[in-house]
């Protein structure tokens, strides 16, 4: 499900909540609406509160890690694409034909990832689709050095092209890890008895409606948030394509 959709129903139930502990007013008799039970109910509210706030940050500080990790691999690996497009200029004319199909490789690469419209697929999807290295790599097959120079170099493009490969599959990886649907629905199930409580001993007026409603939107907006920075590849929060566009740009030069 769109973690768009998600953040939008999860306010929902957390609003719906809200409400439900206003119209509770009405059913509770004079003395369960007492200063005693007032503050029994605000010190189990603040221990729900506190539990959420916590679990919350947790979940924000991980996304957030996750997402650092797959924008400085995509960083890391347009760096290594220039060094290797470097390195191959060093071997000599003859590869050119890798050069060419390593600019091909990389310009269908952006293609495909940013943005996906473009393919109908995930950004994730074509990215796990892409064998762009490996087509390299069969290409730095096919050369034979003729002197120690070259095939020090060769080895050394080749190392590269290995070493792209193996960061693609382990961000890959990586993007695979999502929130744990069970560890949402206990999210959403603590704000939602937050919200009750705050409706319980509400105002019944619009404006005191329409802060609870704000709330609802402000604490689900972290959860939107949480689920964005999860997918780095994909969503309305989604890594930058600048520092492949510039690999790109320096390819064959």
């Amino acid at each position: 499900m769109h973690s768009l959709t998600v953040g939008l129903i999860s306010a929902g139930v957390i609003f719906v909540g809200a409400l439900f502990g206003i119209w509770l007013q009405r059913l509770l008799p004079g003395h369960h609406m007492n200063k005693e039970t007032q503050d029994v109910v605000k010190l189990s509210a603040g221990t729900v509160a506190t539990l959420t706030a916590l679990v919350l940050g947790l979940l924000v500080s991980s996304a957030k890690s996750a997402f650092d990790t797959m924008n400085a691999g995509v960083v890391q690996g347009s760096a290594k694409i220039i060094f290797l497009d470097r390195t191959l200029a060093r071997y000599g004319p003859e590869t050119k034909p890798a050069r060419e199909q390593l600019k091909r490789s990389i310009a269908a690469g952006i293609e495909a990832v940013w943005p996906a419209e473009k393919t109908g697929v995930s950004a994730l999807t074509a990215f796990e689709r892409a064998n762009g290295m490996e087509l390299v790599q069969e290409k730095l097959r096919g050369l034979t050095p003729q002197t120690d120079a070259q095939r020090q170099i060769l080895g050394q493009a080749q190392q590269i092209v290995g070493d792209l490969g193996q960061s693609r599959w382990l961000l890959l990886e990586e993007a695979q890890i999502e929130l744990p649907r069970s560890l949402l629905v206990i999210l959403v199930f603590w704000l939602t008895l937050l919200f009750v409580s705050f409706g319980l001993f509400a105002p019944r007026n619009a404006t005191a409606v329409t802060v609870l409603c704000v709330g609802a939107c402000a604490v689900s907006a972290a959860i939107f948030l949480v689920l964005e920075l999860s997918r780095p590849l994909d969503g309305i929060v989604k890594i930058s394509s600048a520092p492949m566009w510039n690999a790109l740009q320096h390819l064959g030069q």
